[in-house]
């Protein structure tokens, strides 16, 4: 599951950007990598491991939903259970 999250961008600068990415690793557990960054610059990539889906899902969707608050806006969502 894929979400990128961009921030309207202030005068002279380029937009920041947030993208979200929810998978299996290779061990059963899953991955949460969350890249930051301004479009056409520096990014910073996280990387979050956790053994069950469901605590990777609500990891995820508190991510999503502290972004949402900071201002930024779902533009790209991926994946056939992303969440709403």
């Amino acid at each position: 599951m894929r979400l990128f999250l961009q921030q309207r961008p202030t005068a002279g600068e380029s937009p920041r950007y947030v993208q979200l990415t929810l998978q299996p690793d290779l061990f059963g557990g899953w991955e949460l990598l969350r890249e930051t960054g301004q479009l056409g610059g520096r990014a910073q990539l996280k990387r979050e491991q956790y053994l069950l889906q469901e605590e990777a899902t609500a990891a995820f969707e508190k991510a999503r939903d502290g972004h949402v608050k900071r201002g930024f806006q779902v533009t790209f969502v991926r994946g056939a259970d992303a969440p709403k």
